[in-house]
């Protein structure tokens, strides 16, 4: 519990220190915002500062800094050296430096700046990488939610009839398609911060049981080796798994696809650090609290919880699996039920605002005015239809939830990627330090490029020639930033 204490405390010295620093490179000042100056009723709406922070935090959290937490730190306690500095020095800058880019550009979505610093071709091809992403993450996001409500409750001559989860796919799709074509302050702006509150009363509950409890748990002295490989049987390696497997809790490129969401709803620029630095690291609080539990479920010493609690499953217990469990066994009925809203919840609102941000992306490319609802069906229509064969083909396929998850755990990182060098290439032309994003891109280049060889659900191609390419990728693209930067910048105002 040392370990995770101070990591506690690491997290928010960081926002209140390196956040301030970043804030202070990017110069945040009194201009007039998109809320203001594109005000349209619909997606740009000035909203107040805490409701804004509580949509943003949902919008990113979705299930990642839970399940992906428990599964990471499977690995051990080197999942908080990852979370504590991921979080700071990567996710946050990553999630600030873009939502005040965009409050810069008029509220401008990921592929559009993503093209203004990178180049139009480079844009074209995000265009299509961030709406498959969104997709999947619609699709993603609606399966597990309905699984975990399925567990509780479901019609049983629905379920006879059309099969296990549909009933609750269903209600959950209706939700999506309503949260999506209405105006961001009718249901996202009204509900959602209801949502945002259960999500920190289970993190808080939980974190309050921990000190409770006081588990004897392995600390960062203990060794940063993988842990899971001699305990659990783990076959993956610490790298890159880990640093794919908790993403949400530590940097995620999802999340720069929802910060202009939130762009286009805050009335002035110094609002913001709370808001995206903020909620980045609240995020991290989240995964941090679950990564500690899990290490109680799998390593607590001399007994771990799985035995203590009686889980049949043990060591080999899905991470939906130790969120029922731990929350029902831990917070009891009522405070359960207020956790299990906020693991369901969570989800759900990332899948809709995922959609959302798909409308307006495609909306933007095809310059297509969101007033009326007309213009919004010509775009959710298709965009629902693919998510929906999208999902059919997962329920079918025996290995399809997890092959999905897979290439989205691979593309959310191979977008952040692309945002960190858009915000290095960025901080360059305004002559700032661009040393804050160059670390983080140059890692999870690396990061990217090694899954993508070596994982067995990729390449597989294992690491010695991927040990060579991956090498290779991040020499060529230093090379072409120290290229570009000393030859062919344009500096800008």
């Amino acid at each position: 519990m040392i370990t995770f204490s101070i990591s506690l405390v690491l997290l928010v010295l960081g926002y209140f220190i390196y956040g301030k620093f970043v804030e202070k490179v990017f110069g945040p000042d009194d201009r007039p915002t998109p809320a203001i100056t594109k005000a349209d009723g619909v997606d740009f709406i000035i909203l107040p500062n805490w409701r804004i922070f509580m949509i943003q935090f949902l919008n990113i959290a979705g299930t990642g800094p839970i399940f992906g937490a428990i599964m990471g730190a499977k690995f051990g306690p080197v999942a908080y050296i990852w979370i504590v500095l991921g979080c700071i020095f990567a996710g946050a800058v990553h999630d600030y430096l873009s939502g005040m880019l965009s409050l810069r550009h008029d509220g401008a979505n990921l592929p559009n700046m993503i093209g203004t610093y990178l180049g139009n071709a480079t844009k074209q091809v995000m265009l299509i990488f961030s709406i498959l992403l969104l997709l999947m993450v619609g699709a993603v996001f609606v399966y597990s939610p309905a699984e975990i409500l399925t567990g509780i409750w479901e019609p049983e001559a629905i379920s006879n009839w059309l099969g296990k989860n549909t009933f609750w796919i269903v209600i959950i799709f209706i939700y999506y398609i309503i949260a999506t074509m209405l105006p961001i302050d009718k249901i996202i702006g009204k509900i959602y911060p209801l949502f945002a509150f259960s999500l920190i009363f289970m993190a808080v509950a939980l974190m309050v049981m921990l000190y409770i409890k006081m588990p004897n748990l392995p600390e960062i002295w203990d060794g940063i080796d993988n842990m899971g490989a001699e305990k659990l049987g783990l076959t993956d390696p610490i790298f890159p798994c880990l640093f794919i497997t908790i993403a949400c809790g530590a940097i995620s490129g999802f999340h720069a696809t929802q910060s202009p969401l939130m762009a286009r709803c805050i009335k002035n620029e110094r609002h913001a650090r709370p808001i995206f630095y903020g909620a980045m690291i609240t995020e991290g609080l989240v995964a941090l609290i679950w990564a500690t539990v899990s290490m109680y479920f799998f390593y607590n010493d001399p007994t771990p919880g799985y035995e203590t609690l009686a889980v049949a499953t043990g060591a080999n217990t899905s991470a939906p699996s130790v969120v029922n469990i731990i929350c029902n066994d831990w917070l009891g009925v009522v405070g359960g039920i207020l956790a299990l809203l906020g693991v369901v919840a969570a989800p759900i609102t990332s899948g809709d605002t995922a959609l959302r941000s798909a409308r307006l992306i495609i909306a933007d490319f095809l310059k297509l005015k969101q007033h009326s609802i007309r213009n919004r069906l010509y775009i959710c229509v298709p965009m629902f239809a693919c998510t929906i064969a999208l999902l059919i083909w997962q329920m079918g396929n025996p290995n399809g939830f997890s092959m999905i998850w897979n290439w989205f755990g691979w593309s959310n990182q191979t977008l952040s990627v692309f945002t960190l060098w858009m915000l290095t290439v960025y901080l360059a032309r305004t002559n700032k330090p661009y040393i804050i994003t160059l670390i983080p891109a140059l890692f999870m280049t690396t990061t990217c490029a090694t899954f993508l060889f070596t994982s067995k659900q990729t390449l597989n191609m294992g690491y010695g020639p991927t040990a060579i390419i991956a090498g290779a990728s991040v020499v060529v693209a230093l090379c072409w930033f120290f290229w570009w930067n000393t030859k062919k910048k344009t500096p800008l105002q």
